[in-house]
């Protein structure tokens, strides 16, 4: 059966838009010459625009981006209202306003070369300029996500390392606000802390002995002293290392100079060192040597007898080389007489008002400097001294073994043979009761972790290295610094955001403006072909909005 004539009005035509121009082409709606066209009616609305009357709607018109066919004639619509005085009787317009732009539309009519611009535009749109401004916002909006992401990593990585600098400083005891200087203010604590665990060291007594007793049984070798050092300081406490040493009290205690940590230098601070604010002239160097003319020379030295080449120095009363040898023998070989000076206790006397300038008394032969003053090392207390400080905890913790494997022996009733080991042990060792070594052992572990804990470690090292307080306070202070410049990345990140941001909001109207105009494009297209086929619906189709 035949479908009537009007069915064939209602079925819709369905063009590509990416094929709309060659769709055109092919069914010889529009010449192929159409560019050259374009062109020629591009450069006449070129020079048209130089002559525009003043309205408000073509003011618009003109800030478009674009004008084609459908603009040029509603400006000749309205120009024939600006321009109506210029009518003649005949219906036509001596104004050659209106002359220019309805010559311009005859010559976009003229093929139909107006509908292949179209279909270049809107194809144009479709294909490039819509696509090319969605990537960009998606690439701004991506920006946005990829920045706020790395935003919250370095918020979190600064947190995070702030988080470690203030536990660092919990270890070491301090708030963190200035680090060198509290660090050094700590130092000050460790004597008394020392004293403490010297102090509570007198505690292991009955532990050192029972210590003691074993190694005796077990070796065979009652002579044999264990934990000397540990003794030592249980009977008297955290004394200098003076007395450990002799055994004798020191008179006088002469310790060292405490080291300190050299002051950070400034950025544009150079130490040249002490040289002197202008150079000696004319190359002198002043040696802070001074000869007297004497009599005998113009140098000043007396060359002997008038003999050139021999050397002789004036008697004095103790001997030609001014040293007293003997009691009366003068010269008597290998003996060293002097009486005591009260100048100084290294025997030497540096001069006095009584003496000769350059005379050194040496003191007599077998007698020594003065005894019990404590200099150096030996004038610090057990704990301060590396070497003893080492020692003592070697014998806190070999004593901790001890009583810990003791405890197991007396937690372990059903071992037989550590019980008939014993049978024949002291009874100071067979008297012990499972709660007495436990207390013992828990007192030399508090002791052992006071003296190993982190704290006491760094203000020993802070007593014995100078530079430690700088290591560590630039440790510290590299967390703090890598925090703040986290921080600031965050900052320059955030204000990246931002300027994203900022571009995509200018996108959006762009974006806006053109799907506005290539649904207007496709509208007209669509009603233009539409004329052409009767009425037909067209749907131009791959139009993405």
């Amino acid at each position: 059966m035949q479908a009537a004539p009007q069915d064939y009005r209602n079925v819709p035509i369905d063009i590509q838009t990416s094929k709309l121009l060659d769709w055109l082409l092919d069914r010889r709606h529009c010449g192929r010459r159409w560019p050259a066209q374009v062109a020629q009616v591009r450069e006449r609305i070129r020079a048209a625009l130089q002559d525009m009357p003043e309205h408000p709607e073509i003011r618009a018109l003109l800030q478009g981006s674009y004008l084609h066919y459908f603009h040029c004639l509603r400006i000749v619509e309205i120009l024939k209202g600006t321009e109506a005085s210029t009518k003649n009787l005949f219906g036509r317009y001596s104004s050659q306003r209106m002359k220019d732009w309805q010559e311009i539309v005859s010559l976009y009519e003229k093929d139909n070369a107006y509908l292949a611009e179209l279909s270049s535009l809107l194809g144009r749109s479709v294909a490039y300029e819509l696509p090319a401004l969605r990537r960009q916002r998606g690439r701004w909006q991506q920006a946005q996500q990829e920045l706020a992401r790395r935003e919250d990593e370095c918020q979190l990585r600064a947190g995070e390392l702030r988080e470690r600098f203030l536990g660092s400083c919990r270890q070491y005891g301090i708030a963190g606000e200035d680090v060198r200087q509290e660090l050094l203010a700590q130092a000050q604590a460790l004597p008394s802390l020392l004293s403490r665990v010297g102090d509570g060291a007198s505690a292991l007594g009955d532990a050192i002995e029972l210590y003691q007793a074993c190694v005796a049984f077990v070796c065979d070798s009652p002579g044999a002293e264990a934990l000397p050092l540990l003794r030592h300081v249980a009977a008297n406490g955290n004394s200098s290392v003076f007395r450990w040493r002799t055994g004798r009290e020191p008179r006088r205690l002469e310790r060292p100079e405490p080291p300190r940590a050299p002051e950070p230098p400034r950025e544009d601070t150079i130490d040249w060192g002490d040289f002197p604010a202008e150079p000696p002239q004319g190359g002198d160097i002043d040696w802070d040597i001074t000869v007297e003319p004497s009599p005998q020379g113009d140098d000043g030295i007396d060359w002997g007898d008038g003999e050139k080449g021999t050397i002789t120095a004036e008697p004095s009363p103790q001997g030609d080389d001014g040293i007293d040898w003997g009691d009366g023998e003068k010269g008597q070989e290998g003996t060293i007489s002097a009486e005591p000076i009260p100048q100084g206790d290294d025997g030497i006397d540096w001069g006095d008002a009584g003496g000769q300038e350059g005379t050194i008394t040496v003191l007599e032969a077998g007698t020594e400097a003065p005894e019990d003053v404590a200099r150096g090392s030996d004038a610090l207390t057990l704990l301060e001294n590396p070497e003893t400080r080492n020692q003592f905890i070697d014998e806190l913790m070999e004593l901790e073994l001890f009583l810990a494997q003791r405890l197991l022996e007396l937690e372990d009733e059903a071992d037989v043979v550590a019980m008939s080991q014993l049978q024949l042990a002291p009874a100071v060792l067979q008297g012990q009761s499972r709660e007495r070594v436990q207390a013992q052992l828990a007192t030399t572990r508090e002791l052992l972790a006071q003296l190993c804990s982190r704290s006491v470690q760094h203000l020993c090292m802070i007593l014995a290295s100078p530079r430690y307080v700088e290591r560590v306070a630039a440790l510290l202070r590299q967390q703090l610094l890598q925090a703040e410049l986290l921080l600031a990345k965050r900052a320059a990140l955030g204000q990246r955001r931002r300027q994203a941001l900022a571009e995509q909001a200018a996108l959006e109207p762009k974006l806006q403006r053109l799907q506005e105009r290539t649904k207007e494009l496709q509208e007209l297209i669509e009603a233009d072909i539409s004329k052409r086929y009767g009425g037909r619906p067209v749907n131009l189709m791959g139009v993405n909005l």
